[in-house]
């Protein structure tokens, strides 16, 4: 019989994740411990520490895997298609959650955007996607990655991207449609305000 190979450490990996969204969710965040994370996990602290350096590391969960997707997309995009609309796809391609992730996203989400010490970590792990955005930018236009243009495409896409989930957490709408809606507008130059 032939069967999916299943990853412990997967399972492992996402059952922290969700235990310590339940609790940062439920409580506050600097109030919750490793250790009450890993007990409600069902796991030893060792065994948390082992997944995740910091419980702020287990809201973002594989936000690692995330940037490498956005990297593999956009180095994938055609010379032809325009450089705005090849991040703009790319993003919304790797926001793009099954409807059973979407209760978890949005506490995930919800928790990086309101709690204040996980604002600060969020400038870390967004750097990286800034990074990404920025080299593809580079490399679509001879320039540097950190010149002006492609920092200004990478923070300015970004900045659509965060304000999308903020709508959609807000609200009760798609979040691929509010990301396509952020990105229109940044792409048309704001028409609305014209």
């Amino acid at each position: 019989m032939t069967g999916a190979v299943v990853d412990p450490r997967g399972i492992t990996r996402a059952r922290i994740e969700a235990a310590a969204l339940e609790l940062f969710t439920r409580r506050d965040f600097e109030t919750v411990t490793a250790d009450e994370v890993a007990d409600a996990a069902g796991i030893s602290r060792r065994t948390f520490f082992r997944h995740f350096a910091t419980k702020a590391d287990a809201v973002w969960g594989d936000f690692h895997g995330h940037v490498q997707r956005l990297q593999e997309l956009l180095a994938a995009t055609s010379d032809d298609q325009p450089v705005l609309a090849s991040i703009c796809a790319a993003y919304v391609e790797v926001n793009d959650y099954p409807g059973a992730d979407l209760p978890l996203l949005r506490e995930r989400m919800r928790l990086i955007l309101t709690e204040p010490a996980l604002q600060a970590h969020s400038q870390v792990r967004y750097a990286d996607v800034d990074r990404v955005v920025a080299e593809h930018v580079a490399r679509r236009t001879g320039d540097r990655p950190g010149a002006l243009v492609p920092r200004l495409v990478a923070l300015s896409t970004r900045a659509a991207a965060t304000t999308a989930f903020e709508t959609w957490l807000a609200g009760d709408g798609s979040l691929a449609d509010d990301l396509h809606a952020a990105f229109d507008q940044l792409a048309a130059g704001f028409p609305t305000l014209r």
